[in-house]
């Protein structure tokens, strides 16, 4: 079974709902989760929000996040999923923001940061991890982790 399906399945089991923001990977997560059937069952919404403006109308991230933390920080992660959890009504946000590269980066920030983020209402979990690769690569690694993610809290 694909790891999508795995997402899936376990929120179709728990009969829960799952929203995705997604900015580095611009839309591939949702991507991955509607190539399941069915997946109207449980996937509501999926934001590509690429912007910092869009960060901050649509999910509800704080502009101090930004000024302080930048749009690559665990705590831009954390409020984008928790944003869209809230935005969309779903049980489950999940998010990511990082660079994907072949640019952007900085000597603090470099190609291939990653930050993920899965709010359930009850809990915040962040995960900074640091992918090789190129461009197509970081964007697919982080979006395979990001799933994983997921089912690590939907495990009972």
């Amino acid at each position: 079974m694909t790891l999508p399906s795995r997402v899936g399945k376990a929120l179709r089991d728990q009969g829960l709902k799952l929203a995705l923001a997604e900015s580095l990977t611009g839309g591939l997560v949702a991507a991955m989760v509607t190539e399941v059937p069915g997946s109207s069952d449980y996937f509501l919404l999926g934001v590509a929000a690429y912007s910092n403006r869009s960060k901050v109308e649509v999910l509800g991230v704080s502009e101090s996040t930004l000024r302080s933390h930048g749009a690559v920080s665990a705590e831009c992660a954390r409020e984008m999923a928790s944003g869209v959890r809230r935005a969309s009504g779903a049980d489950i946000g999940a998010s990511c923001t990082g660079i994907a590269g072949p640019g952007g980066a900085t000597a603090t920030k470099p190609v291939g940061l990653v930050y993920l983020g899965v709010d359930d209402g009850r809990r915040a979990l962040v995960e900074e991890r640091r992918f090789e690769g190129d461009r197509s690569q970081v964007r697919r690694a982080a979006a395979e982790r990001l799933l994983e993610l997921i089912l690590l809290d939907l495990e009972p």
